[in-house]
């Protein structure tokens, strides 16, 4: 099977590219090349290649640098914000980009019944809503007002301070596409059959569903044109076909590769290993409170007891993981006490009883269809997890679904334990404390805590890294102590390419912030 496979993309890419197009192994296929609209990984490679944001992050850094926008100031208390636009760049349709564009944009998003925004119809902008606060009429939200001062000068008035507001708008989903493609796709932007128009290196060219997504290079990109051709996406889920399919020589790069793939690729002179020195992420099991019996606190104490989760790193993390202490990055500030949950069978037993269930109960666990950086194997994952569980008695059921269902249905509530991770957009816990247990997070988690969200309000309005620190400690210890969540790992994930590929940066924001234009192919 194994060799029918590879004949068949042999066959494949001449029909697909030239000697100068890089061929991309991903995990799977995009879901929306709306970025605005997704929070998935293999859509925001693709999209980021087509879209711009004001600012970027500098290649293997989370170092800010100018992108459309080439300045930023706000004023004393930092709840205004001016940008200054770089000028004379259009969009890949010849729209000019200039001050209407990125109000156009930013209304789309911030304006609940804004036209073009079609959240009537299915648009979600869920990392809208998590970043920002969601809708002027939803009352959370950030951003009062988007001014056009000029062509190519904007001013963005708050409804709090927002000192980290630059790091906010450097996230890879605020990409800016054409007000012109926007209006004339409607709710079909970001589908394959409308694709996506930005300002980036690379221009939409066509996406056949389950087959390919095929880009071209921009030759009047401001930033000069980009090393290849063209690009050409393919989704292959399973690590182990991306592996082979890249030794064959029929793609150039594969990313999420397992990490018991490293010595192979290490010792193949024709791949090169692709690997970020730290990577700002976390894999970990979460829990909806309205799924009884994980309503009882003792019983999700039980749960994080149950798990052997240093051996579990230690069989599928191949040294480029490590287990996660609580659920930021080792690298950032903001930790809390470590959370008190020891691998300890027979305290998860006495806790189960204690909660009434001492033979242990039935609970639907989910594990996620494709491979991630923080879980480079999900299905063998969630066997072990739910091994461990039977050890105390609990009977995991394995469940899975295509992503694109498995995203939706995680996010509305359907799931009672299930496996999802993240990887950072801007370093600072803000992205992931806020992303996973905010005020606009209640319905993926079933948990609503004024107490939680008064913390994470607060830290993110306050300048002094200090005090924020002490804040997100607290918000922490909270989180540990409902154990909302069982901390699994932090990877590195691992990504390889041919060896006539040049220019290849890993980014610890994982693979989809990897710049591609950069790259040259021999």
């Amino acid at each position: 099977m194994r060799r029918v496979v590879l004949l068949a993309a042999l066959l494949l890419v001449p029909c697909l590219a030239g000697a100068q197009t890089l061929i991309y192994g991903a995990s799977g296929y995009p879901t929306s090349l709306d970025a605005v609209d997704t929070t998935d990984g293999n859509s925001l490679v693709v999209s980021s290649q087509i879209g711009e944001r004001l600012i970027d992050f500098a290649p293997g850094s989370t170092d800010l640098v100018p992108a459309l926008a080439t300045a930023w100031s706000s004023n004393a208390d930092a709840t205004e914000w001016t940008f200054e636009l770089r000028q004379g760049v259009k969009f890949h349709d010849g729209t000019p980009f200039d001050a209407e564009a990125v109000k156009f944009n930013i209304d789309r998003l911030n304006v609940a019944d804004n036209p073009y925004g079609n959240r009537a119809e299915g648009k979600t902008f869920v990392m809208w809503d998590d970043t920002f606060g969601g809708t002027i009429a939803g009352g959370g939200n950030l951003i009062a007002d988007v001014e056009v001062v000029d062509q190519y000068t904007v001013r963005m008035t708050l409804t709090r301070p927002a000192p980290f507001l630059p790091a906010l708008w450097a996230a890879v989903y605020f990409q800016f596409g054409s007000p012109t493609a926007i209006k004339a796709a409607g709710v079909n932007y970001g589908t394959p059959n409308a694709g996506a128009v930005g300002t980036g290196p690379f221009k939409f060219v066509e996406w056949i569903e389950g087959e390919r997504v095929v880009l071209e290079r921009n030759d009047d990109y401001w930033g000069g044109p980009a090393g290849v051709e063209g690009i050409v996406f393919r989704g292959i889920q399973e690590p182990t076909a991306r592996l082979a399919e890249l030794q064959a020589g029929t793609i150039d790069v594969a990313v999420l590769l397992t990490s018991d793939d490293y010595a192979t690729v290490k010792a193949d002179p024709n791949l090169t290993v692709q690997v970020a020195d730290s990577e700002l992420n976390i894999g970990y099991v979460a829990i909806h409170l309205d799924h009884a019996p994980l309503d009882n606190v003792l019983v999700r104490r039980a749960i994080m007891h149950a798990v052997d989760r240093d051996a579990i790193v230690d069989a599928f993390y191949e040294g480029l993981g490590v287990t996660a202490s609580d659920l930021l990055p080792p690298v950032m500030f903001g930790h809390g006490e470590p959370w008190p949950y020891e691998y300890n069978p027979e305290k998860a037993k006495e806790l189960l009883a204690e909660a009434g269930f001492p033979n242990g109960f039935d609970v639907e666990f989910w594990y996620m269809p494709v491979s991630r950086p923080y879980f480079p194997a999900p299905q063998p994952i969630a066997e072990t997890i739910a091994t461990y569980l039977a050890d105390v008695g609990i009977n995991a059921q394995l469940k899975t679904e295509d992503w694109t269902t498995y995203g939706a249905d995680y996010r509305a509530g359907k799931f009672a334990m299930y496996m999802i991770g993240w990887n950072a957009d801007y370093a600072d816990p803000d992205n992931f404390l806020m992303t996973f247990f905010g005020p606009s997070a209640v319905g993926r988690s079933g948990w609503d805590n004024p107490e939680l969200h008064a913390l994470l309000l607060e830290a993110r309005q306050i300048g002094d890294p200090a005090k924020r620190a002490q804040l997100y400690a607290q918000a922490n210890d909270i989180i540990a102590d409902q154990a909302m969540a069982m901390p699994v790992a932090h990877n590195r994930s691992l990504s390889a390419t041919r060896a006539n590929i040049h220019g290849w940066v890993s980014s610890p924001l994982g693979f989809s912030s990897v710049p591609l234009h950069p790259i040259t192919k021999e």
